[in-house]
């Protein structure tokens, strides 16, 4: 009976299987990892289970839980929206394959006054969705609104001048790093007017596919330049020789610009054929001359097969 109690007064505990233990390191090292890619501490508790030490987000549903290939999908969608966010930031575009490659085409389209650039350029902006850029038609819009640019503007187009380089270089250069000109392509109308201004895009790192001169003779020009006339209404332009308005209300209306008298305009004419042989020459190789002359459907044809083959 002695033994008996002393078997009973030191009894061992039992013995812990094997499978058991080897159950439990497999637990406790898959804590160890999932502890390392998941936002809440998990413990293992009897029964072979995990269960969070913290209390689950309102945000998040019972019972789920963050898998790994979820965690690293969402990481990676972060680093895609931080790059593209980055990218737009500074003008560089969307970061899909469309617009990473440069965008749509880069065009200038040069001439005097009244060469028909107009017509041509909302021909071209329809046809290739470039947006259209009017040194001409930023100006008027400043001196419209009497900024300080406006009336530094107002002054020398009075006169019959070309609005300085200094005035225009850095509203242009801006412009062009918009995001609608870096993924639709742009269209400069009457830009660069000048070798500095030429130089100026160059030095920004800004180049062209394609650059159109209307040639147009002196004696055409001034004939077109004296005749128009516009719409202040609307903003259309009419010529009283070659396309008057049928409408009597809208003839009462017409406007002439104070620069677009004979005396003024041969003025402008001088300047431009004093600046128009070098700002060809900073584009030779890309370079297009179109007799201005023409109709403007044939104007067009010529315009058209040049951009295309520069383009392709």
């Amino acid at each position: 009976s002695h033994s008996t109690h002393k078997s009973k007064g030191k009894e061992r505990p039992p013995r812990v299987p094997i499978s058991t233990m080897k159950s439990t390191l497999s637990a406790a090292l898959l804590v160890a990892v999932a502890s390392a890619f998941t936002p809440q501490n998990l413990a293992f508790v009897p029964g072979g289970r995990f269960q969070s030490e913290k209390k689950v987000s309102p945000a998040a549903p019972q019972g789920r839980s963050l898998s790994l290939g979820t965690l690293h999908a969402s990481k990676s969608r972060d680093k895609i929206a931080s790059r593209t966010k980055w990218a737009e930031e500074r003008g560089y575009g969307s970061s899909d394959e469309s617009t990473s490659s440069g965008g749509g085409p880069k065009l200038i389209i040069a001439g005097a006054p009244a060469s028909g650039k107009g017509t041509q350029c909302e021909i071209i902006k329809d046809k290739y969705g470039v947006v259209h850029l009017s040194t001409g038609d930023m100006l008027r819009a400043a001196v419209a609104a009497g900024t300080e640019v406006g009336k530094q503007a107002k002054d020398f187009m009075d006169s019959g001048k070309l609005v300085p380089d200094e005035v225009i270089i850095g509203v242009v250069k801006d412009r062009l790093d918009e995001s609608d000109c870096v993924e639709k392509g742009w269209l400069l109308d009457g830009f660069p007017r000048t070798p500095a201004q030429a130089q100026a895009l160059a030095d920004a790192g800004v180049s062209a596919d394609c650059f159109i001169f209307l040639n147009v003779p002196d004696d055409v020009l001034v004939e077109r330049v004296v005749g128009r006339r516009t719409d202040p209404e609307t903003g259309k332009i009419y010529h009283m020789t070659f396309s008057p308005p049928d409408d009597e209300e809208v003839l009462a209306r017409l406007e002439q610009r104070s620069d677009d008298t004979e005396e003024k305009v041969k003025v402008r004419l001088e300047q431009f054929h004093a600046n128009v042989e070098a700002v060809k020459g900073s584009y030779t190789d890309i370079s297009v001359e179109v007799d201005g002359t023409q109709k403007p459907d044939e104007v067009c044809a010529v315009i058209m097969e040049s951009i295309d083959k520069a383009l392709a």
